[in-house]
């Protein structure tokens, strides 16, 4: 679990709603059910507009990442790779065939059943470099959808000002219901500039910054994997895969 994100939501929410209070204000001043409707749904339906089915899709799957990110441990990828190397210098490379059928990840099955099949390590490289080029980009346009929530979400709060001072123009002759459209203009503006800046933008940026975590880790990958199938020394590849481990 990410901790630091948990923080950063507490910290960031909550040092505005201190201020709040501090300032001599109430909670519930800043708390308009109408305002959150127009500003979300206006953003999130610009988004869906403008965006591919299964990019959408894709981009609230790594939602959880905020959270719980992805699983990409370095070490634990070298301790792999010399294992299999060892493996398949001991007793031949149609054996790293029953291996990939363990392994969960997809890439990974799929370079263990290249080298299996008898694969040049040329190909093999080409083939899981493609591969990881095609997720990569997939990934951040998915991370990009939180990236054009952020652009859209103060503008779709400019328009919820806009439509409660029209409520208010509409009703100056009845005074009772002025205060509602003026929360409405205000709180509209803060709740869309406000979701920008400490919710969707940040999400955005932290999950471009997991796929590239991601994507060094499969790339470190793919090197292990040609290594192996070139029946190199453990060590020289140990010694070639250290950079990654920083």
């Amino acid at each position: 679990m990410d901790i630091l994100s948990i923080i950063g939501l507490i910290v960031g929410f909550g040092a505005i709603l201190a201020g709040q209070v501090l300032e001599g204000g109430h909670l519930d001043t800043i708390m308009n059910s109408v305002a959150l409707l127009i500003v979300l749904g206006g953003t999130v339906g610009a988004v869906m507009l403008q965006t591919p089915l299964d990019t959408f899709i894709k981009s609230l799957k790594m939602l959880v990442w905020v959270i719980k990110p992805p699983h990409s441990s370095a070490a634990q990828t070298l301790d792999k790779i010399l294992e299999w190397n060892q493996i398949a210098r001991k007793e031949g490379l149609i054996v790293l065939e029953s291996i990939a059928m363990d392994e969960e990840d997809v890439f990974t099955q799929k370079g263990l059943q290249l080298i299996s099949d008898g694969a040049e390590p040329e190909v093999i490289r080409e083939v899981l470099e493609t591969d990881l080029d095609i997720q990569e980009a997939n990934a951040i346009q998915a991370a990009k959808v939180y990236e054009a929530m952020g652009g859209y979400s103060p503008t779709i709060g400019i328009i919820g000002a806009v439509l409660g001072l029209i409520h208010v123009m509409g009703n100056l002759a009845d005074p009772s219901s002025l205060g509602s459209g003026i929360a409405v203009a205000f709180i509209a503006t803060i709740y869309g500039v406000g979701l920008a800046n400490l919710l969707f933008l940040p999400i955005g940026n932290k999950l471009k910054t997991l796929v590239g975590r991601v994507s060094t880790n499969q790339m470190m990958l793919i090197e292990g994997l040609v290594g192996v199938a070139n029946g190199d020394n453990p060590r020289n590849i140990e010694s070639r895969l250290q950079a990654y481990l920083h």
